[in-house]
């Protein structure tokens, strides 16, 4: 399997549209409940390009296997210089290294874009061990349990909070 990791492009979208869909519709990584289409997803990633945070895809035998990307944490301008990941891998291809691949490479580009806090919003700790495992490999930290805090596919979820330093973090003003 080749894999490379690339700036994810419009003409991702479709694949990226069906990768999210299937995560919507039957997981509970994400809390949406109804997945968006391609004009919703095509608006979200121009908003996230204009503003400069990183957008990945993966590409394993030229198909999108998944993607990543990096986005404010919270609206208001003291949050600026922190940025929460979202990482998605296509259904069929799950525990071969593309999720830890896009990880990494969204860790890089958010340290190099000035970023100095990444956040991982984790739903359902119950079902999503392996993105947890997955955040603590790469140097992320439990920093709380959110519980209850979401209702999907008939029950109550919770989200799990880990936390990394990028670059110098607070240990430099920006």
């Amino acid at each position: 399997m080749t894999l490379a990791i690339r700036p994810a492009k419009t003409s991702d979208i479709p694949a990226i549209t069906r990768i999210y869909a299937h995560a919507v519709e039957h997981g509970t990584a994400s809390f949406e409940l109804n997945a968006p289409d391609e004009a919703e997803i095509t608006r979200r990633m121009t908003k996230l390009l204009d503003g400069g945070f990183p957008y990945l895809a993966a590409e394993v035998g030229g198909e999108i296997a998944g993607y990543a990307y990096a986005a404010l944490y919270r609206e208001r301008p003291a949050y600026r210089l922190t940025v929460e990941d979202s990482v998605y891998v296509s259904p069929d291809i799950h525990r071969r290294g593309i999720g830890r691949a896009l990880l990494a490479a969204l860790i890089e580009a958010a340290a190099a874009g000035g970023f100095r806090q990444m956040i991982a919003v984790i739903g359902d700790s119950t079902k999503q061990a392996a993105s947890i495992r997955l955040h603590e490999a790469l140097g992320f930290r439990h920093v709380g349990i959110l519980q209850d805090v979401g209702f999907k596919h008939g029950r109550w979820l919770d989200s799990v909070l880990m936390q990394r330093t990028l670059g110098a973090g607070a240990k430099k003003d920006p």
